[in-house]
């Protein structure tokens, strides 16, 4: 047991090297605070948040966190494609976020509205309503995706 204790501290922790950061999160220091928007989604890409944040994936360790308000957050990640009744307040939370802030688009229907393209309810995807500096491809994306998603938020 002793022996595995030492090899555990000498071999420190283990993880793959950062992806590249886009220059737009420059500004962001090295954790973010993130606040997620659902806009209208199928709830797919929660539950792989949910995955995400969980013990397994654990953005966190990243330094990813998700926080309750947009006042405090860094970024948004936003699901689904943006219902009429969720473009403003979508504008509005947008609004809140203190700068330098990003905005994460998670999911096909996010992107380019998915299954939903067309819909009477539907007012567009993410990019139509804020400015959308990172997508995440997926219906739904798996949580790896998501992990490395915020890591290049992170940096880290």
């Amino acid at each position: 047991m002793l022996e595995l204790w030492r090899k555990i501290r000498r071999t420190g922790r283990v993880a793959e090297p950062a992806p590249p950061r886009p220059a737009a999160a420059a500004g962001l220091g090295g954790s973010v605070q993130v606040r997620h928007v659902d806009a209208g989604s199928c709830n797919g890409c929660e539950v792989e948040i949910g995955s995400a944040f969980g013990p397994v994936y654990d953005a966190e360790r990243y330094g990813a966190r998700l926080v309750a308000s947009p006042r405090h957050a860094d970024a948004l990640v936003v699901t689904g494609p943006v219902t009429r009744n969720m473009a403003e307040p979508l504008r509005r939370t947008y609004d809140a976020v203190p700068g330098p802030k990003m905005v994460v688009a998670v999911g096909d229907c996010a992107r380019d509205c998915g299954a939903f393209a067309g819909a009477y309810g539907v007012a567009g995807a993410v990019r139509d309503v804020v400015p959308v500096d990172l997508e995440i491809a997926g219906c739904p994306p798996r949580p790896e995706a998501i992990v490395e998603g915020l890591r290049k938020l992170t940096g880290r």
